[in-house]
Protein backbone atom coordinates (compact mmCIF):
# COMPACT_ATOMS: atom_id res chain seq x y z
CA UNK A 1 0.00 0.00 0.00
CA UNK A 2 1.51 3.77 -0.99
CA UNK A 3 1.04 6.30 1.64
CA UNK A 4 2.26 9.74 1.95
CA UNK A 5 3.10 11.08 5.26
CA UNK A 6 2.03 14.88 5.47
CA UNK A 7 4.83 17.30 6.84
CA UNK A 8 2.72 19.25 9.19
CA UNK A 9 0.17 16.96 11.32
CA UNK A 10 -3.49 16.08 9.78
CA UNK A 11 -6.21 15.60 12.28
CA UNK A 12 -9.30 13.80 12.37
CA UNK A 13 -11.64 14.85 15.14
CA UNK A 14 -15.41 14.79 16.38
CA UNK A 15 -15.96 17.85 13.83
CA UNK A 16 -13.86 17.66 10.76
CA UNK A 17 -10.81 16.95 9.25
CA UNK A 18 -7.67 19.26 9.40
CA UNK A 19 -5.54 18.92 6.97
CA UNK A 20 -1.93 19.04 7.47
CA UNK A 21 0.03 19.97 3.99
CA UNK A 22 0.54 17.74 1.58
CA UNK A 23 4.02 17.08 0.29
CA UNK A 24 4.71 18.96 -2.93
CA UNK A 25 5.41 16.34 -5.70
CA UNK A 26 7.45 17.78 -8.86
CA UNK A 27 9.61 16.27 -11.84
CA UNK A 28 12.61 16.47 -9.73
CA UNK A 29 10.65 14.58 -6.25
CA UNK A 30 8.90 14.70 -2.89
CA UNK A 31 9.45 18.58 -1.63
CA UNK A 32 8.80 18.44 2.08
CA UNK A 33 6.64 21.91 3.55
CA UNK A 34 6.13 23.45 0.35
CA UNK A 35 4.28 27.04 0.17
CA UNK A 36 2.93 26.04 -3.04
CA UNK A 37 1.36 28.99 -4.81
CA UNK A 38 2.54 32.65 -4.55
CA UNK A 39 1.84 35.07 -7.07
CA UNK A 40 0.06 38.46 -8.41
CA UNK A 41 -3.56 38.08 -10.18
CA UNK A 42 -3.82 39.26 -13.81
CA UNK A 43 -7.24 40.04 -12.53
CA UNK A 44 -7.49 41.01 -9.51
CA UNK A 45 -11.20 42.26 -8.78
CA UNK A 46 -12.49 38.86 -10.57
CA UNK A 47 -10.60 36.65 -8.06
CA UNK A 48 -11.77 38.61 -5.18
CA UNK A 49 -15.35 38.54 -6.30
CA UNK A 50 -14.61 34.62 -6.90
CA UNK A 51 -13.53 33.94 -3.53
CA UNK A 52 -15.78 36.10 -1.91
CA UNK A 53 -18.75 33.98 -4.18
CA UNK A 54 -17.63 30.73 -2.36
CA UNK A 55 -17.41 32.29 0.99
CA UNK A 56 -20.91 33.39 0.46
CA UNK A 57 -22.03 29.67 -0.91
CA UNK A 58 -20.49 27.88 2.43
CA UNK A 59 -21.92 30.55 4.33
CA UNK A 60 -25.28 29.80 2.91
CA UNK A 61 -28.11 27.19 4.17
CA UNK A 62 -30.07 27.17 0.69
CA UNK A 63 -32.73 25.01 1.87
CA UNK A 64 -34.83 26.71 4.57
CA UNK A 65 -32.17 29.83 4.80
CA UNK A 66 -30.14 29.99 7.49
CA UNK A 67 -26.35 32.03 7.56
CA UNK A 68 -23.36 29.85 8.64
CA UNK A 69 -20.45 30.95 10.05
CA UNK A 70 -18.47 28.32 7.26
CA UNK A 71 -15.87 30.04 4.93
CA UNK A 72 -13.16 27.53 4.47
CA UNK A 73 -12.70 26.82 1.02
CA UNK A 74 -10.47 23.33 -0.23
CA UNK A 75 -6.73 24.89 -2.51
CA UNK A 76 -5.26 22.33 -4.97
CA UNK A 77 -2.33 23.67 -6.69
CA UNK A 78 -1.82 21.61 -10.30
CA UNK A 79 1.37 23.11 -10.99
CA UNK A 80 -0.49 25.16 -14.02
CA UNK A 81 -3.64 26.32 -12.09
CA UNK A 82 -4.91 27.19 -8.73
CA UNK A 83 -8.74 25.02 -7.63
CA UNK A 84 -10.52 26.62 -4.47
CA UNK A 85 -13.81 24.29 -3.86
CA UNK A 86 -16.04 24.08 -1.09
CA UNK A 87 -20.05 23.29 0.19
CA UNK A 88 -22.74 25.31 1.31
CA UNK A 89 -23.87 25.15 4.53
CA UNK A 90 -26.57 22.31 3.48
CA UNK A 91 -24.15 20.48 1.37
CA UNK A 92 -26.81 20.93 -1.57
CA UNK A 93 -24.65 23.08 -3.64
CA UNK A 94 -20.80 22.42 -4.76
CA UNK A 95 -18.62 25.61 -6.13
CA UNK A 96 -15.17 25.61 -7.29
CA UNK A 97 -13.11 28.26 -8.88
CA UNK A 98 -10.33 27.56 -11.16
CA UNK A 99 -7.57 30.58 -11.39
CA UNK A 100 -6.28 29.63 -15.08
CA UNK A 101 -2.80 30.22 -16.41
CA UNK A 102 -3.95 33.06 -18.02
CA UNK A 103 -5.26 34.87 -14.85
CA UNK A 104 -1.55 33.98 -12.73
CA UNK A 105 0.70 37.45 -13.53
CA UNK A 106 3.57 36.00 -12.55
CA UNK A 107 5.30 33.71 -9.32
CA UNK A 108 4.76 30.36 -8.55
CA UNK A 109 2.50 27.34 -9.23
CA UNK A 110 3.52 24.04 -7.85
CA UNK A 111 1.75 21.24 -6.39
CA UNK A 112 -0.30 20.82 -2.81
CA UNK A 113 -3.57 21.20 -1.12
CA UNK A 114 -5.13 22.61 2.33
CA UNK A 115 -7.97 24.08 3.58
CA UNK A 116 -7.95 27.71 4.90
CA UNK A 117 -10.89 30.08 6.44
CA UNK A 118 -12.02 33.07 4.75
CA UNK A 119 -12.53 34.97 8.11
CA UNK A 120 -13.95 39.02 8.19
CA UNK A 121 -10.72 40.63 7.75
CA UNK A 122 -9.53 38.65 4.25
CA UNK A 123 -13.08 39.24 3.45
CA UNK A 124 -12.93 42.97 4.17
CA UNK A 125 -9.55 43.15 2.15
CA UNK A 126 -11.40 40.94 -0.82
CA UNK A 127 -14.27 43.35 -1.01
CA UNK A 128 -11.90 46.45 -1.41
CA UNK A 129 -9.87 45.06 -3.90
CA UNK A 130 -10.29 47.44 -7.14
CA UNK A 131 -10.43 46.78 -10.78
CA UNK A 132 -6.60 48.09 -11.26
CA UNK A 133 -4.84 46.87 -7.63
CA UNK A 134 -2.46 44.43 -6.85
CA UNK A 135 -3.74 41.24 -5.70
CA UNK A 136 -0.79 38.91 -4.01
CA UNK A 137 -1.81 35.13 -2.57
CA UNK A 138 -0.04 33.25 -0.77
CA UNK A 139 -0.65 29.36 -0.19
CA UNK A 140 1.41 27.08 2.12
CA UNK A 141 2.34 25.57 5.72
CA UNK A 142 0.81 28.71 7.38
CA UNK A 143 -2.27 28.76 5.24
CA UNK A 144 -3.60 31.76 2.85
CA UNK A 145 -1.84 35.43 2.90
CA UNK A 146 -3.56 37.80 0.98
CA UNK A 147 -1.60 41.33 0.22
CA UNK A 148 -2.62 44.26 -1.47
CA UNK A 149 -0.47 47.64 -1.26
CA UNK A 150 -2.77 48.92 1.63
CA UNK A 151 -2.79 45.63 3.73
CA UNK A 152 -1.82 41.88 4.70
CA UNK A 153 -3.96 39.65 6.02
CA UNK A 154 -3.26 35.90 6.77
CA UNK A 155 -5.66 33.39 7.25
CA UNK A 156 -4.78 29.58 9.04
CA UNK A 157 -5.28 26.17 8.31
CA UNK A 158 -8.84 24.99 9.67
CA UNK A 159 -10.86 21.94 10.09
CA UNK A 160 -12.93 20.58 6.87
CA UNK A 161 -16.05 19.59 7.71
CA UNK A 162 -15.84 14.97 7.21
CA UNK A 163 -19.18 15.35 5.59
CA UNK A 164 -17.26 17.87 2.76
CA UNK A 165 -14.73 14.58 1.91
CA UNK A 166 -17.96 11.80 1.60
CA UNK A 167 -19.48 14.86 -0.65
CA UNK A 168 -16.75 15.55 -2.78
CA UNK A 169 -16.59 11.76 -3.83
CA UNK A 170 -20.17 11.84 -4.60
CA UNK A 171 -19.79 15.22 -6.76
CA UNK A 172 -17.31 13.34 -8.99
CA UNK A 173 -19.53 10.67 -10.02
CA UNK A 174 -22.94 12.75 -10.40
CA UNK A 175 -20.64 15.43 -12.72
CA UNK A 176 -19.15 12.59 -14.47
CA UNK A 177 -21.78 12.02 -17.21
CA UNK A 178 -23.05 15.32 -17.59
CA UNK A 179 -22.83 17.05 -21.42
CA UNK A 180 -23.12 20.80 -21.68
CA UNK A 181 -26.35 21.63 -22.77
CA UNK A 182 -26.22 24.55 -23.76
CA UNK A 183 -23.84 27.89 -23.85
CA UNK A 184 -24.43 31.53 -24.25
CA UNK A 185 -22.36 34.44 -24.58
CA UNK A 186 -21.67 37.39 -22.12
CA UNK A 187 -24.79 39.83 -23.10
CA UNK A 188 -26.91 36.52 -22.43
CA UNK A 189 -25.08 35.18 -19.54
CA UNK A 190 -25.22 38.54 -17.69
CA UNK A 191 -28.80 39.03 -18.05
CA UNK A 192 -29.65 35.44 -16.36
CA UNK A 193 -27.59 36.00 -13.74
CA UNK A 194 -28.72 39.49 -13.30
CA UNK A 195 -32.70 37.62 -13.07
CA UNK A 196 -31.25 35.14 -10.66
CA UNK A 197 -33.84 35.37 -7.36
CA UNK A 198 -31.63 36.25 -4.14
CA UNK A 199 -30.65 33.33 -1.66
CA UNK A 200 -33.54 34.13 0.80
CA UNK A 201 -36.17 33.50 -2.36
CA UNK A 202 -38.78 30.98 -2.15
CA UNK A 203 -37.40 27.94 -4.15
CA UNK A 204 -38.37 27.70 -8.15
CA UNK A 205 -38.30 25.27 -9.90
CA UNK A 206 -38.29 24.71 -13.97
CA UNK A 207 -36.14 24.31 -17.20
CA UNK A 208 -33.82 26.21 -18.02
CA UNK A 209 -33.41 26.82 -22.07
CA UNK A 210 -31.61 28.98 -24.40
CA UNK A 211 -32.52 30.82 -27.39
CA UNK A 212 -31.76 33.82 -29.55
CA UNK A 213 -33.73 36.41 -26.74
CA UNK A 214 -31.05 34.72 -23.84
CA UNK A 215 -32.02 32.04 -20.92
CA UNK A 216 -35.08 31.76 -19.22
CA UNK A 217 -36.67 29.54 -17.20
CA UNK A 218 -39.91 27.53 -18.41
CA UNK A 219 -42.61 25.68 -17.26
CA UNK A 220 -42.37 23.23 -19.50
CA UNK A 221 -39.64 21.42 -21.48
CA UNK A 222 -38.32 21.81 -24.74
CA UNK A 223 -35.22 20.87 -26.70
CA UNK A 224 -31.86 21.89 -24.89
CA UNK A 225 -33.63 21.85 -21.71
CA UNK A 226 -32.12 21.52 -18.11
CA UNK A 227 -34.34 20.82 -15.50
CA UNK A 228 -33.36 22.91 -12.17
CA UNK A 229 -34.66 22.62 -8.86
CA UNK A 230 -34.38 25.30 -6.60
CA UNK A 231 -32.87 28.53 -8.68
CA UNK A 232 -32.31 30.90 -5.97
CA UNK A 233 -29.30 28.50 -5.01
CA UNK A 234 -27.01 30.09 -8.09
CA UNK A 235 -27.48 33.22 -6.31
CA UNK A 236 -24.12 33.73 -4.94
CA UNK A 237 -23.04 34.84 -8.51
CA UNK A 238 -24.92 37.89 -8.75
CA UNK A 239 -21.22 39.58 -6.75
CA UNK A 240 -19.41 38.40 -10.36
CA UNK A 241 -22.28 39.74 -12.55
CA UNK A 242 -19.56 42.78 -14.61
CA UNK A 243 -17.50 40.08 -15.15
CA UNK A 244 -19.49 37.45 -16.06
CA UNK A 245 -17.81 36.35 -20.24
CA UNK A 246 -20.38 33.13 -21.09
CA UNK A 247 -22.12 30.61 -18.90
CA UNK A 248 -22.82 26.98 -19.84
CA UNK A 249 -25.15 24.47 -18.76
CA UNK A 250 -24.63 20.84 -18.35
CA UNK A 251 -27.66 18.87 -17.31
CA UNK A 252 -30.65 17.59 -18.85
CA UNK A 253 -34.53 17.78 -18.95
CA UNK A 254 -34.72 14.83 -16.58
CA UNK A 255 -34.58 15.18 -12.95
CA UNK A 256 -30.96 15.00 -11.91
CA UNK A 257 -27.56 17.13 -10.71
CA UNK A 258 -27.11 20.05 -12.56
CA UNK A 259 -23.67 22.17 -13.03
CA UNK A 260 -23.79 25.95 -14.28
CA UNK A 261 -20.39 27.09 -15.29
CA UNK A 262 -19.11 30.44 -15.84
CA UNK A 263 -16.68 31.86 -17.89
CA UNK A 264 -14.55 34.90 -16.24
CA UNK A 265 -11.30 36.51 -17.27
CA UNK A 266 -8.90 34.07 -16.18
CA UNK A 267 -11.35 31.61 -14.13
CA UNK A 268 -13.88 29.70 -14.24
CA UNK A 269 -16.56 29.15 -11.69
CA UNK A 270 -18.69 26.04 -11.55
CA UNK A 271 -21.56 25.61 -9.46
CA UNK A 272 -23.15 22.39 -8.85
CA UNK A 273 -26.63 21.70 -7.42
CA UNK A 274 -28.11 18.57 -6.48
CA UNK A 275 -31.14 16.79 -7.73
CA UNK A 276 -33.60 18.47 -5.01
CA UNK A 277 -32.71 21.57 -3.42
CA UNK A 278 -33.05 19.47 0.40
CA UNK A 279 -31.02 16.56 -0.49
CA UNK A 280 -27.24 17.01 0.14
CA UNK A 281 -23.98 15.61 -2.07
CA UNK A 282 -22.46 13.93 1.31
CA UNK A 283 -25.89 11.88 1.33
CA UNK A 284 -25.96 10.96 -2.77
CA UNK A 285 -24.17 7.07 -2.31
CA UNK A 286 -23.58 7.81 -6.08
CA UNK A 287 -20.23 5.87 -6.06
CA UNK A 288 -21.62 2.45 -4.21
CA UNK A 289 -22.11 0.58 -7.45
CA UNK A 290 -18.01 1.56 -8.43
CA UNK A 291 -17.14 0.31 -4.55
CA UNK A 292 -18.31 -2.70 -4.30
CA UNK A 293 -15.50 -4.09 -6.73
CA UNK A 294 -13.69 -6.96 -5.48
CA UNK A 295 -10.42 -5.52 -6.60
CA UNK A 296 -11.22 -2.15 -5.74
CA UNK A 297 -8.83 -0.80 -2.93
CA UNK A 298 -5.55 -2.91 -4.29
CA UNK A 299 -6.71 -1.37 -7.40
CA UNK A 300 -6.92 2.15 -5.90
CA UNK A 301 -3.61 2.16 -4.20
CA UNK A 302 -1.81 0.75 -7.49
CA UNK A 303 -3.26 3.80 -9.22
CA UNK A 304 -2.36 6.45 -6.72
CA UNK A 305 0.76 5.92 -6.55
CA UNK A 306 0.82 7.20 -10.54
CA UNK A 307 -0.93 10.31 -9.40
CA UNK A 308 1.32 14.08 -8.78
CA UNK A 309 -1.73 16.98 -8.75
CA UNK A 310 -2.24 16.49 -12.12
CA UNK A 311 -5.02 19.31 -13.76
CA UNK A 312 -5.97 16.76 -15.91
CA UNK A 313 -5.67 13.02 -15.56
CA UNK A 314 -5.53 11.05 -18.26
CA UNK A 315 -6.85 7.30 -18.02
CA UNK A 316 -5.19 5.98 -20.64
CA UNK A 317 -1.66 6.88 -19.21
CA UNK A 318 -2.76 5.07 -16.09
CA UNK A 319 -4.09 1.81 -17.89
CA UNK A 320 -0.27 1.69 -19.14
CA UNK A 321 1.03 2.51 -16.24
CA UNK A 322 -0.97 0.25 -14.12
CA UNK A 323 -1.38 -2.67 -16.39
CA UNK A 324 -5.01 -2.78 -15.64
CA UNK A 325 -7.59 -2.52 -18.14
CA UNK A 326 -10.13 0.29 -18.53
CA UNK A 327 -12.92 -0.53 -16.57
CA UNK A 328 -10.73 -1.53 -13.26
CA UNK A 329 -8.87 1.96 -13.57
CA UNK A 330 -12.20 3.81 -13.91
CA UNK A 331 -13.08 1.97 -10.41
CA UNK A 332 -10.14 2.54 -8.85
CA UNK A 333 -10.49 6.24 -9.59
CA UNK A 334 -14.07 6.29 -7.66
CA UNK A 335 -12.55 4.90 -4.79
CA UNK A 336 -9.86 7.37 -4.50
CA UNK A 337 -13.06 9.97 -5.45
CA UNK A 338 -14.69 8.77 -2.15
CA UNK A 339 -11.52 9.07 0.04
CA UNK A 340 -11.52 12.76 -1.61
CA UNK A 341 -8.40 12.48 -3.64
CA UNK A 342 -9.89 12.80 -7.17
CA UNK A 343 -12.40 15.24 -8.66
CA UNK A 344 -14.11 15.59 -11.97
CA UNK A 345 -14.01 18.82 -14.26
CA UNK A 346 -16.71 18.59 -16.57
CA UNK A 347 -15.47 21.43 -18.51
CA UNK A 348 -11.84 19.20 -19.23
CA UNK A 349 -14.49 16.19 -18.96
CA UNK A 350 -11.76 14.07 -16.96
CA UNK A 351 -10.74 13.82 -13.50
CA UNK A 352 -8.10 15.95 -11.55
CA UNK A 353 -6.11 15.41 -8.27
CA UNK A 354 -6.32 16.78 -5.16
CA UNK A 355 -4.41 14.97 -2.09
CA UNK A 356 -6.00 14.53 1.34
CA UNK A 357 -4.81 12.55 3.97
CA UNK A 358 -5.26 8.92 3.59
CA UNK A 359 -7.55 6.77 5.69
CA UNK A 360 -8.10 3.29 4.50
CA UNK A 361 -10.99 2.74 6.54
CA UNK A 362 -12.97 5.73 5.13
CA UNK A 363 -14.92 4.15 2.30
CA UNK A 364 -16.37 1.92 4.62
CA UNK A 365 -17.08 4.83 7.34
CA UNK A 366 -18.90 6.72 4.57
CA UNK A 367 -20.60 4.04 3.06
CA UNK A 368 -22.63 1.88 5.75
CA UNK A 369 -24.78 0.61 2.51
CA UNK A 370 -22.02 -0.81 1.16
CA UNK A 371 -20.64 -2.49 4.71
CA UNK A 372 -24.06 -3.53 4.92
CA UNK A 373 -23.78 -5.67 1.14
CA UNK A 374 -20.59 -7.22 2.60
CA UNK A 375 -22.01 -8.58 5.72
CA UNK A 376 -24.79 -10.32 3.83
CA UNK A 377 -22.84 -11.70 1.76
CA UNK A 378 -20.46 -13.23 4.55
CA UNK A 379 -23.45 -14.64 6.73
CA UNK A 380 -24.93 -16.14 3.21
CA UNK A 381 -27.97 -14.38 3.06
CA UNK A 382 -27.93 -14.20 -0.11
CA UNK A 383 -29.28 -17.09 -2.89
CA UNK A 384 -30.39 -17.55 -6.00
CA UNK A 385 -34.53 -17.21 -6.76
CA UNK A 386 -36.62 -18.26 -9.95
CA UNK A 387 -36.76 -14.38 -11.09
CA UNK A 388 -33.38 -13.33 -9.69
CA UNK A 389 -31.85 -13.14 -6.04
CA UNK A 390 -33.48 -13.63 -2.41
CA UNK A 391 -31.84 -11.54 -0.11
CA UNK A 392 -32.26 -12.78 4.01
CA UNK A 393 -34.18 -10.11 5.90
CA UNK A 394 -31.70 -8.99 8.99
CA UNK A 395 -34.97 -7.88 10.83
CA UNK A 396 -37.13 -11.38 10.52
CA UNK A 397 -39.10 -9.99 8.06
CA UNK A 398 -39.87 -12.01 4.35
CA UNK A 399 -37.06 -11.65 2.49
CA UNK A 400 -35.95 -9.33 -0.27
CA UNK A 401 -36.10 -9.66 -4.20
CA UNK A 402 -33.73 -8.46 -6.64
CA UNK A 403 -34.60 -8.85 -9.90
CA UNK A 404 -32.73 -7.71 -13.37
CA UNK A 405 -31.88 -3.93 -13.92
CA UNK A 406 -31.30 -3.83 -10.20
CA UNK A 407 -34.81 -3.48 -8.26
CA UNK A 408 -35.45 -4.55 -5.03
CA UNK A 409 -38.53 -4.77 -2.78
CA UNK A 410 -36.83 -3.43 0.15
CA UNK A 411 -38.67 -0.52 1.58
CA UNK A 412 -35.31 1.62 0.80
CA UNK A 413 -35.35 0.96 -2.70
CA UNK A 414 -39.06 1.50 -2.84
CA UNK A 415 -38.85 4.96 -1.12
CA UNK A 416 -35.55 6.08 -3.07
CA UNK A 417 -35.64 4.08 -5.94
CA UNK A 418 -31.89 4.02 -8.21
CA UNK A 419 -32.01 7.94 -7.25
CA UNK A 420 -29.35 7.60 -4.86
CA UNK A 421 -27.25 4.77 -5.47
CA UNK A 422 -27.91 0.76 -4.95
CA UNK A 423 -29.67 -0.72 -1.98
CA UNK A 424 -27.64 -2.70 0.14
CA UNK A 425 -29.61 -6.09 -0.91
CA UNK A 426 -28.59 -5.06 -4.47
CA UNK A 427 -24.89 -4.47 -3.42
CA UNK A 428 -24.55 -7.99 -2.04
CA UNK A 429 -26.14 -9.62 -5.25
CA UNK A 430 -23.30 -7.63 -7.37
CA UNK A 431 -20.31 -8.82 -4.99
CA UNK A 432 -21.26 -12.42 -4.66
CA UNK A 433 -21.60 -12.36 -9.20
CA UNK A 434 -18.32 -10.74 -9.58
CA UNK A 435 -17.35 -13.11 -6.59
CA UNK A 436 -18.73 -16.34 -8.77
CA UNK A 437 -17.60 -15.08 -12.30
Amino acid sequence: MTTRVFSTTSDLGEHGLTLGLAPALTPAGVVDDPSFFHGFAAHPQVLARALLTLADVTATRYFQFTPSSLRDPVLTAHGDRLRAECFSACNSVYARLDLLPDGIDGGTVAHGTTNVDIGPATRTALAHMGRDRLLHLDVGRTGLTVSSPEATVAERPVEMPGRWVRALGNVAELHHGLVPAFTVGAAHAKAFVASLPSATSTSRTGWLVADRTGVRLTARPTGGAVLVTGVHRLSAVKRLLPHVAGLTVHGSADAGPVVVELALPGARLVLGLTEEAWRGHSGEGSLLTSLAGATVAEDADLVSALLAFEPVIHVPDLVRGTGLDDTRVRAALAVLAADGRVGWDVHDAAWFHRELPHDPERVEKDNPRLVGARRLVTDGAVSPAADGWSVRSRTGGPDHRVTAGGRCTCPWFLAHGTGRGPCAHVLAVQILTEASA
